[in-house]
C-alpha cells in the first residue's frame, strides 16, 4: 500500500526537475538571446557614434574653414580701411605743415612790420611833439587848456541837441497824451446829456389882481414888513400887471418867500399871525422836499449809500446856482462826466461819480463858514465819515492841494467841462471883455511879444513872437511863463490854452 504513492511522489519529482531544467534552459537561451541583442545594440551604437564623431569632425573643420575665410575677407578689408585712412592723414599732414610754414612766414612779416610800425610811431610821436610845442607857443595855450576848451564846446553842442532832443519827446508825447485825453472828453461829453437850467436871483410871483399887491401892503404896510421881516427876502411891487418880485441872494430863502406868499395869496388872508404860521408850515415842506430831492438825486445815479445829513445838503443845492448855473445840476453832471471818463480809463467809475456829485458840497454853507467852498465841502465831508479819497478829490477840484489820485483829476478835469461849456454860465459884458483884455495884457509884458490875441471866449491865448528875439527852444519857456502868470493874476472858469507862435517868412520876387 504504501509503494503506490512513492512512485507517485517520485514522479513528481522527476517532473517538477524536469521543468526546471526546462525552465532554465530557456532561462539560459534568453540570456544568450539578450547577451546576442547587446552586442548588436552596442555594435550599432559604436557605430552611430563613430559616424557622429566623424560628422562633428566635419563640421568644426567646415566652420573654422568658413571662420577663417571671413577672417581673412573682414582683415582685408580692416586693412584697406586702415591704409585709406593713413594717406588721409598724410594728406592732413602735408596741408598742415604747409600752412605751418605760411604762418610762420606771415608772422616773420607781421614782426618785421610791427618793428617798422613801432618805429614810425616813434617818429610821429617826436613830429606830434614838435608840432604841439609849436602850437602851444602859437596859440599862447597849453594842451590841457585846449582840452577844456574843446571838452566844453562839445558840452555845449551836445547840451543844445539834448534840449531838441526833450522838446521833439515833449512834443511827441504832450501830442499823444492831449489826443488820448481829447479822445476820452469828447465821449463823455457826447454821452453827457442833461437839462441845464440857468437861475437869477430874483423870483416872480403871480397874482390873480392887482388889487392883491395892496393886501400884500396892508395896512401902512405892516403885511411888507413882517414879511420881510419873517422871511428875510425883499419883496418888489411895482407896476408890473399882477406880478410882485422877491429879491434874494440866499436862493433857500428866496424859494421858502415864494412858497410862503404863494400860499398867502392862494388863502387870502395876509396879516403878520397869518403870514408867520405859513412860513412855518413852508419850512417844513421844503426840508421835506429837499430831502426827497437829495434822495431821488442819488437814486438816479445809482449810488448806494449816503449820510441823510449830506442828502439833505445836496437837496438843497437844487436853490444854489453858480454864475447862472444850477448848482445841484451842475453837479449830477459832474458826477456823470467823471464816471464815463473813469470807464474810458478802465478804473471802477463808483467813487469818481461820488466824488463829481459831493465836489460843490461845501457850496450850501459858504455863505455861513469862513473859507472857500472846496475847503469847507472837505471839512464837511470828513465830520461825516466820507472816504479819504473823496474828501482829497472835493478839496483839490480848484487846486487848493494838488491832486494826487485819478479821481481827484479826473473831478477836477469834468467841473472845468461843466463850468466851460457854452450857455453853462453867463456873466456881464463887461466883466468878459475885462477878462479878455486882462489876458492880452499879461501875455505883452513878457520880452520878444509882439501881438496877442484872446480867442474862444478867452479860453485859448494866441501869443505872436518875433523871431529874431525868441529861439524855438525859448518859446516852449515862454508859454509855460505866461501861463503860470495867468494862474497867478487872474480868476477864471475852465482853463485857458496858451498858444505861443514863431513865424519866419522869406519873400523874394523874380524879375
Amino acid at each position: 500500500m504504501w509503494h503506490a504513492p512513492a512512485g507517485i511522489v517520485v514522479g513528481i519529482v522527476i517532473t517538477i526537475i524536469l521543468i526546471h531544467f526546462k525552465n532554465r534552459y530557456k532561462t539560459n537561451q534568453v540570456d544568450v538571446e539578450i547577451q546576442k541583442k547587446q552586442k548588436e545594440l552596442d555594435e550599432d551604437l559604436k557605430k552611430k557614434r563613430d559616424s557622429f564623431e566623424i560628422e562633428l569632425k566635419d563640421y568644426k573643420y567646415n566652420c573654422r574653414k568658413e571662420l577663417e575665410k571671413n577672417f581673412k575677407k573682414e582683415t582685408r578689408m580692416k586693412w584697406l580701411e586702415i591704409r585709406r585712412t593713413e594717406k588721409k592723414l598724410e594728406q592732413r599732414e602735408q596741408q598742415v605743415n604747409k600752412q605751418t610754414n605760411q604762418m610762420e612766414a606771415k608772422d616773420k612779416k607781421l614782426e618785421n612790420s610791427i618793428q617798422k610800425a613801432a618805429q614810425k610811431e616813434k617818429k610821429l610821436d617826436e613830429i606830434c611833439e614838435t608840432e604841439t610845442k609849436k602850437l602851444e607857443e602859437i596859440a599862447a595855450m597849453s594842451q590841457q587848456e585846449a582840452k577844456e576848451e574843446i571838452l566844453n564846446q562839445a558840452e555845449n553842442d551836445l547840451t543844445y541837441e539834448l534840449s531838441l532832443k526833450i522838446k521833439q519827446h515833449d512834443d511827441e508825447f504832450q501830442s499823444k497824451s492831449e489826443a488820448n485825453a481829447r479822445d476820452i472828453i469828447t465821449t463823455a461829453i457826447e454821452r453827457c446829456s442833461l437839462d441845464q437850467i440857468v437861475d437869477s436871483t430874483v423870483s416872480t410871483v403871480s397874482l390873480p389882481d392887482d388889487e392883491m399887491k395892496g393886501r400884500i401892503i396892508g395896512r401902512e404896510g405892516r403885511n411888507i414888513r413882517a414879511f420881510e421881516t419873517v422871511t428875510g427876502v425883499s419883496l418888489i411891487i411895482d407896476d408890473t400887471p399882477e406880478a410882485v418880485v422877491l429879491s434874494s441872494f440866499d436862493p433857500i430863502r428866496r424859494e421858502l418867500a415864494k412858497m410862503t406868499l404863494d400860499k398867502l395869496v392862494r388863502d387870502g388872508r395876509i396879516h403878520p399871525a397869518r403870514i408867520e404860521s405859513v412860513y412855518k408850515k413852508c419850512e417844513k415842506e421844503l426840508a421835506k422836499k429837499v430831502q426827497e430831492t437829495g434822495e431821488r438825486t442819488i437814486l438816479e445815479l445809482g449810488i448806494r449809500t449816503m449820510k441823510p445829513e449830506i442828502v439833505s445838503m445836496l437837496g438843497k443845492l437844487q436853490y444854489r446856482t453858480s454864475y447862472g448855473q444850477n448848482v445841484l445840476q451842475h453837479s449830477i453832471e459832474v458826477a456823470h462826466l467823471s464816471a464815463m471818463m473813469a470807464t474810458e480809463l478802465g478804473i471802477k467809475p463808483e467813487l469818481a461819480k461820488r466824488a463829481g456829485l459831493l465836489h460843490d458840497i461845501g457850496k450850501i454853507l459858504s455863505h455861513e463858514v469862513e473859507g472857500g467852498h472846496a475847503q469847507i465841502g472837505a471839512d464837511v465831508l470828513r465830520k461825516r465819515g466820507e472816504s479819504p479819497k473823496i474828501v482829497h478829490a472835493v478839496m483839490a477840484h480848484h487846486e487848493d492841494i494838488k491832486a494826487e489820485t485819478v479821481e481827484a483829476v479826473l473831478v477836477k478835469v469834468a467841473d472845468a467841462i461843466s463850468a466851460a461849456r457854452t450857455g453853462a454860465r453867463r456873466e456881464t459884458l463887461e466883466i468878459y471883455i475885462k477878462r479878455l483884455r486882462e489876458l492880452e495884457d499879461i501875455a505883452l509884458k513878457f520880452e520878444g511879444v509882439d501881438r496877442v490875441f484872446a480867442i474862444q471866449a478867452g479860453r485859448e491865448l494866441r501869443v505872436m513872437v518875433m523871431p529874431e528875439v525868441v529861439d524855438d527852444i525859448k518859446t516852449q519857456k515862454l508859454a509855460h511863463d505866461i501861463a503860470k502868470a495867468i494862474q497867478d493874476n487872474l480868476e477864471y472858469p475852465g482853463q485857458v490854452k496858451v498858444l505861443v507862435i514863431r513865424e519866419i517868412r522869406q519873400v523874394e520876387y523874380a524879375r
